[in-house]
């Protein structure tokens, strides 16, 4: 009978989705936008005063993980190394300023302005920080639907520091939940986070290892050969199996996928074509299901004070956007409208939402504050991205 539930609840969600991806496309915005505006609303409605839908957590973050691993894979196949070589240094500058930027400037204003309820000051101080460091990351997937359309360098520029800055905004948050749980222990912080630094470098290189490795042997065995029947599966199977290898190696998942996904995109492979159009299709059905999911499961508050605070937040840190932007390309040759453009394009996606869910099911006095922040802020940044997207063309010249 519960797997009878499940599977209807599922079958209801995804029709919900595609008729808010038909509205979507009709209204000429991006379908996530509408997905969690349709998951918060349904999470309001009860049934004998308990909610319309039940899932398990262990289900919903696996499917959550599933969906970031196809998505990622998705998106970075279609980057050329060619484009991703010019424009990478470039980048990564701007990853690296707004982050610091975010965690020095937006930090208090979240404490001050809309405060967050923990066990002391420093919980609350590390909730700020897991929640700037979460928003410093652009979804790769909504930036490339958003700027499908608009040939420029800096729509190029924009997808590789979606790509770039997606990996940080998963490992440093946990590494601060991690850094939340050894406050009620008595150890120097300052002892901690030099004893963070090697293993967050080793994240990195065995991310980047495990997707190159999975790669050379995968695809080296699918250049001579295509399966119309295997060849999709084994495509999928080796984005999920880099993603676990590399998380047992205690690496970084998310780089390891982004690693597999360049590399598929830049060798030759029988029927690639036809291999990204079944990859795409099956990410779409998985982004669906985890939009609603995130706006349902996360129960924001419908109050006028909780959207004042929180808007008054994200126009803080689209402040801090500029800033950062204009710092990073203060001696390039950028004009003042499309350095704007690049502040407005901040949308927030896959990455948010399976962080979203994995602190769901955490039990952290204080954590459902910063989900309801979190899930404000990626409906604001997808609605600024549309609207930046909107007026392009005038922007970009």
């Amino acid at each position: 009978m519960q797997t009878l539930y499940l599977l209807t609840s599922l079958a209801v969600l995804l029709l919900i989705g595609i008729l808010c991806s038909i509205v979507a496309n009709k209204l000429k915005i991006p379908n996530v936008l509408l997905l969690i505006i349709t998951g918060i609303l349904l999470s309001y409605i009860k049934y004998n005063n308990k909610p319309l839908l039940q899932f398990d957590p262990i289900f919903l973050t696996s499917i959550s993980i599933i969906a970031l691993v196809m998505i990622l894979f998705d998106s970075s196949s279609r980057l050329k190394l060619k484009t991703f070589d010019t424009l990478s240094f470039k980048a990564i500058k701007l990853t690296s300023i707004f982050l610091l930027y975010n965690v020095l400037l937006l930090t208090l204003p979240v404490l001050f302005i809309y405060g967050i309820y923990a066990e002391s000051l420093i919980h609350q101080f590390i909730l700020a920080l897991v929640f700037t460091t979460l928003v410093s990351a652009t979804d790769s997937a909504s930036v490339m639907v958003l700027l499908q359309g608009v040939k420029s360098k800096v729509a190029k520029l924009l997808e590789i520091e979606s790509i770039l800055n997606t990996p940080l905004a998963i490992i440093l948050p946990f590494m601060l939940i991690e850094l939340l749980d050894k406050t009620k222990e008595k150890v120097i912080m300052s002892t901690f986070l030099l004893d963070q630094i090697l293993p967050f470098l080793a994240q990195i290189v065995v991310g980047i290892g495990s997707g190159v490795f999975i790669g050379l042997i995968i695809f080296k065995l699918m250049r001579k050969k295509y399966s119309e029947k295997l060849s999709p599966v084994a495509l999928i199977t080796a984005a999920l199996l880099t993603y676990i290898i590399a998380e047992n190696l205690q690496g970084s998942g998310v780089l390891a996928v982004v690693a597999l996904g360049l590399f598929f995109g830049n060798v030759y492979v029988k029927q690639k074509e036809t291999l990204k159009e079944f990859s795409s299709m099956f990410s779409n059905s998985l982004e669906i299901l985890v939009f609603i999911l995130v706006g349902f499961i996360v129960n924001i508050p419908l109050t006028l004070e909780f959207f004042l605070k929180s808007f008054a937040l994200f126009i803080i840190y689209l402040i801090i956007r500029f800033l950062a932007v204009n710092l990073t390309f203060r001696k390039e040759n950028y004009t003042k409208k499309e350095i704007i453009f690049m502040s407005l394009n901040v949308s927030k996606g896959i990455a948010v939402a399976v962080v979203a869910f994995t602190l769901v099911t955490t039990n952290i006095p204080g954590i459902e504050h910063i989900l309801h922040l979190i899930l404000a802020f990626m409906v604001y940044s997808i609605a600024t991205s549309t609207l930046a997207e909107k007026y392009a063309l005038k922007l970009l010249n």
